[in-house]
């Protein structure tokens, strides 16, 4: 990387973590002022596919997750953490099959593995190009401090591995990393990623992008955590018939409430990423922009919190009880920090008059200096006849005075001493301005020099609450997504499913399949019912090409994922039971939103060669 300039550092950076390779980002340890002999540098962070901290643009709404996998008797243990934003899980895998759709359900591109893998293990985890990484489970302090709620001995160690790794590549605090959350795939409706890939909830089947999915029908949430989150609902719906229940109530309440849902969905669209920016103070790459961002953010919390007052129904009830707004660091930021920062924090301008009065003195002397140049400048003129004189400043030559060469036959003979020749002009400076170059440039160094010592404190004071921020974006976040749900069950004319355990009857009039009905647009989709009783166990579909039995299939499934995701759904009316898991291969090859079937695609495959 030698050779590339600094400020352009980080699309080289892209460019080669996007291919798989593994940056080592140097610097200068010490400074060069004082430095005797070379100047000490030293690596400072590994830059890997797994653990990029910075998100492109129209990649805010989807994590990157680092996965590590440790293989014992059978049995597998999976972690995986998104450095950006602090999470971290683990899970206990008892097969190789489950393992292949977990991984391929977190999309990670790099996995951590230990010493001694497998030729079929390692096979298996590098599919698709994933960049296999060793590491050691070392016992350290942020390891037992993540891994302090778990039980199971091959979590632990596959929680010590990740962190490990961690540690080693990005050689600073990860405070935000949170405690690894232990879950087991069952907990949740199971679908492998044969369902995933050909139900296109998450991406395209054909394209691998957004469009025409299930995910582009339902995200309407206005921020980035909204969106990561309405990801990880659709990818894993509940199970638990009460936890379903209290997010359709929420939906209904946001439902019939239209002013505070768009009153809230104005505030929502203020909050920036509030998990990532937690990431950045912990990183220690925040800047002033950032923070004005975080404060930003947390003004609107207030607010936000009045809006689920009015709702009086009791469905937001514990939500304002544990909604904590982080008033205190919105106003430390406030006080501290100017309202439109520069970017870099080693150049001043970015702590507030009145915030601190040493460097409001240097400021104030600084300011007073370059007056004093101004007055000087003014003077020159008058007493040289020299209306074009310039007093100016470079970081080679410092202050000095500029004189165009038509008009050196004015300057009086020794009044200044020469210190550079232009082509057009002559360059001089004065005893009087040496000595006042000195003053000014010794306050500038010594006020940028505070600034940044302020701006530090003030990170690390930030620092100290990341738990609770990441406490409030969690909780911003589902209130993102359910107010996503209300506004999609609003513009679809989407009701609330009944949900029911206890037996398998199933009832639906009027279903719609929810992605072929956008895509039709002002065309009318044909609902369809579906009805399964107590002496009913299967369906047999039968029928012509392009007779719609696909698009009837996955209907029935869709419902069942945004019903347990906590969605209201595309039906006149649905009754459905709990579903424990999903299984389909349907249509593996058609095109349901263009319209095309299995075998016609198929039939026009040659043609598209």
């Amino acid at each position: 990387m030698c050779g590339v300039p600094h400020h352009a550092a980080q699309s080289y950076i892209d460019i080669l973590v996007d291919h798989g390779y593994k940056v080592a980002i140097c610097e200068q340890m010490e400074d060069p002022k004082k430095a005797v002999g070379m100047v000490k540098r030293a690596v400072i962070q590994l830059v890997t596919p797994g653990t990029k901290m910075d998100v492109k643009i129209g990649e805010a709404k989807s994590n990157n997750y680092l996965a590590a996998v440790v293989p014992a008797k059978g049995k597998y243990g999976l972690a995986y953490a998104d450095l950006s934003t602090g999470e971290f899980k683990v899970t206990t895998l008892n097969n190789r099959f489950t393992l292949q759709n977990e991984l391929g359900a977190l999309g990670s591109r790099e996995i951590v593995v230990p010493d001694g893998l497998s030729k079929d293990d390692k096979k298996l985890l590098g599919q698709g190009e994933r960049l296999l990484s060793r590491a050691d489970a070392v016992v350290s302090a942020e390891a037992s401090y993540v891994s302090q709620d778990l039980t199971d001995p091959l979590q632990v160690q596959v929680v010590s591995m990740l962190m490990q790794y961690l540690l080693t590549t990005q050689k600073r605090s990860l405070a935000h990393i949170q405690k690894a959350v232990a879950y087991a795939p069952a907990e949740y409706l199971e679908m492998d990623q044969d369902a995933r890939t050909n139900l296109d909830i998450i991406k395209n089947s054909r394209t691998g992008r957004k469009g025409d999915t299930l995910l582009a029908v339902l995200d309407h949430t206005k921020t980035a955590m909204g969106g990561r989150l309405l990801k990880q609902w659709l990818d894993r719906p509940l199970l638990d018939l009460a936890a379903i229940s209290t997010r359709q109530n929420q939906v209904q309440t946001l439902l019939d409430h239209y002013f505070e849902r768009s009153e809230l969905q104005d505030r929502l669209t203020k909050v920036y990423d509030l998990e990532r920016l937690a990431g950045r103070v912990a990183f220690g790459t925040v800047n002033g922009r950032d923070l004005i961002q975080l404060q930003t953010s947390l003004d609107q919390v207030p607010t936000i919190q009045e809006i689920l007052t009015k709702l009086d129904d009791g469905s937001f009830t514990q939500l304002l009880k544990s909604l904590d707004p982080v008033q205190d660091v919105a106003g430390l930021i406030r006080r501290a920090i100017e309202p439109d920062p520069p970017i870099s924090i080693t150049d001043g301008g970015v702590i507030m008059r009145g915030y601190d009065k040493q460097l409001d003195e240097y400021r104030d002397a600084q300011a007073n200096s370059k007056q004093w140049i101004a007055d000087l400048e003014t003077s020159e003129r008058e007493k040289t006849g020299i209306h074009n004189l310039r007093i100016r400043y470079n970081k080679v030559f410092g202050y000095y005075i500029e004189v165009t060469n038509s008009n050196l036959d004015k300057v009086p003979e020794d009044r200044y001493e020469r210190k550079q020749t232009l082509t057009n002009a002559e360059r001089f400076t004065t005893p009087e301005l040496k000595a006042k170059e000195s003053t000014i440039l010794e306050a500038e160094e010594r006020a940028t020099g505070l600034e940044y010592d302020l701006f530090q404190k003030i990170r690390d004071q930030v620092k100290q609450e990341i738990a609770r921020l990441q406490k409030l974006a969690a909780q911003i976040a589902g209130l993102d997504v359910l107010q996503s749900f209300a506004v999609v069950a609003e513009d679809n004319h989407y009701v609330r499913p009944t949900m029911h355990a206890g037996s398998h009857d199933l009832t639906i009039h009027g279903g719609r399949h929810p992605v072929v009905e956008q895509v039709l647009g002002e065309a009318k989709y044909i609902p369809n019912d579906v009805i399964m009783d107590s002496k009913t166990d299967i369906l047999l579909i039968t029928g012509p090409n392009m007779s719609g039995k696909s698009t009837y299939m996955r209907q029935l499934a869709l419902t069942v994922i945004m019903a347990q995701a906590g969605s209201f759904v595309p039906a006149d009316d649905a009754d459905l039971p709990i579903f424990d898991q999903i299984f389909t291969r349907i249509g593996a090859a058609d095109d349901l939103a263009n319209g095309q079937s299995t075998f016609m695609v198929e039939m026009l495959e040659p043609t598209r060669r």
